[in-house]
């Protein structure tokens, strides 16, 4: 059965559409940018709604709470693993200039025996559509796709 997921892709217009993405933590993404930015998301459970896991995973990855906004499902998006994801879609002025994440543990350097921790998203920001089009990883591009198909 292939893993599912769900996530919050906020947008702006500034009078541009801009949306909001993270940047992957830990050390196998630190140098990279194209690619290894997502939309703040995680996996969830057969008894929690993909809206409901979409919205704490947001809370989770940036240490923000979400106002109660008026959500618009974009769609559910395939990796090429399998794995699914939920996005839903919503307009937001919110200022977003810090996030703080929640971490993982992970042994690094590998084979050390050493466990460090390290933030699930260590930076986010607002991004023009084509901007993050290019950050996002490939599978999660077509989500950027359908939010300008829905304004």
């Amino acid at each position: 059965m292939p893993e599912t997921s769900a996530g919050i892709l906020l947008y702006r217009r500034t009078p541009a559409i801009e949306v909001f993405i993270g940047h992957m933590g830990g050390p196998f993404w630190a140098r990279k940018d194209a690619g290894a930015w997502s939309i703040p998301k995680g996996l969830y459970a057969d008894d929690e709604t993909p809206l409901h896991a979409a919205i704490r995973e947001f809370e989770e990855e940036t240490g923000v709470t979400l106002p109660d906004y008026d959500f618009v499902d974009l769609g559910e998006f395939r990796y090429t693993s399998g794995k699914r994801l939920a996005v839903f879609a919503a307009e937001s002025d919110l200022a977003l200039d810090s996030i703080t994440s929640n971490t993982f543990d992970l042994e690094w350097p590998p084979r050390s025996g050493r466990m460090q921790q390290f933030p699930e998203t260590d930076k986010a920001g607002w991004f023009p559509i084509e901007q993050a089009r290019e950050k996002l990883v490939k599978a999660q591009a077509a989500a950027i796709t359908a939010l300008e198909a829905t304004l």
